[in-house]
């Protein structure tokens, strides 16, 4: 029987309270669908027992990663080795329709359309990434410049994402794969399986979105901006960010939320941070004490009130 439901991936025991309020977050806004968690033979006996203990349904997939020869990460980058693992998802047995998202994300308002928006078979829908390059860091593409960011487009919240056409700069066809909305089937999965094992890799800075920006070129919906609210955004692109307008709040960068409850040093995501807490506080008393005193040794707190 198909079903539809959201997805995530979870590998280690260190990226739990992500998902943990992953979930929270899907309830507490009334999603009528449920979050899925692929879960690796890597994945601790904790993990799992607090998932299963949070009535949080298990998938359980194989990693999946190129050899080293064919496709590397910089150091800077190196958390996003595990992700091609993510691909997997397109490949899922049981579901007609699948969200796919991030565990470094937090949900602030229902987004079920997302699950029953029109999409041919062979389309998927996501929002465009970033590529302003902020920081200006050297192994990022050379056209990751704001002139050719889709977002810089936007006009207001609620303006829509920028069609790409032949002549559109290079990034107006990246997508971020943070929130992705696919048709998962055997053949489909098989597939970019196929593509992973067989293209040149080497031009992929971001290895998963990058290849599903290729697989799908011509083939995937822009979704607008707040699906995947990337928290850099509420700083380089101002003109688009509205805090009300947010479905899905997107954790990007190194440091994750339940690092540093206060953050040793300031900075300007401090705020949106701490909508992270307050969610993960809520999620952390529904909690049963072992599952609790567990949870609360993989987070920062430190310097908590």
């Amino acid at each position: 029987m198909s079903r539809k439901a959201f997805v995530t991936l979870l590998t280690k025991i260190s990226y739990l309270p992500g998902v943990l309020v992953l979930a929270h977050g899907l309830k507490s806004v009334g999603s009528k669908y449920p979050l899925v968690v692929m879960v690796t033979p890597t994945l601790e006996v904790d993990a799992r027992n607090i998932l299963e203990k949070s009535s949080i349904e298990m998938y359980s997939i194989h990693a999946l990663m190129p050899e080293s020869s064919r496709h590397s990460v910089a150091d800077h980058d190196a958390r996003f080795r595990d992700t091609w693992t993510k691909l997997r998802a397109f490949g899922l047995k049981g579901f007609e329709r699948v969200v796919l998202l991030d565990a470094d994300m937090l949900i602030k308002r229902n987004m079920d359309e997302l699950l029953e928006m029109p999409l041919a078979q062979d389309e998927i829908a996501a929002a465009h990434v970033c590529a302003c390059n902020p920081m200006k860091l050297v192994h990022y593409p050379a056209d990751w410049i704001p002139a050719n960011c889709a977002h810089t487009a936007v006009e207001g919240p609620l303006g829509l994402p920028p069609a790409w056409t032949p002549t559109s700069p290079r990034p107006y066809g990246q997508l971020n794969s943070g929130t992705v909305v696919m048709n998962p089937s055997p053949a489909l999965g098989e597939a970019i399986i196929h593509y992973l094992n067989t293209e040149n890799l080497e031009s992929f800075a971001f290895p998963d979105q990058d290849l599903l920006s290729a697989f799908f070129k011509g083939k995937w919906k822009p979704l607008p901006w707040y699906y995947n609210a990337l928290k850099t955004l509420r700083v380089i692109h101002p003109q688009l960010w509205s805090d009300d307008e947010i479905r899905c709040l997107h954790y990007i960068l190194k440091d994750k939320p339940w690092e540093a409850r206060i953050p040793i040093v300031s900075g300007p995501f401090d705020g949106v941070h701490e909508w992270w807490w307050k969610e993960f506080d809520e999620m952390a008393s529904d909690l049963d004490l072992q599952s609790r005193d567990k949870v609360l040794s993989l987070v920062d707190t430190s310097k908590a009130n």
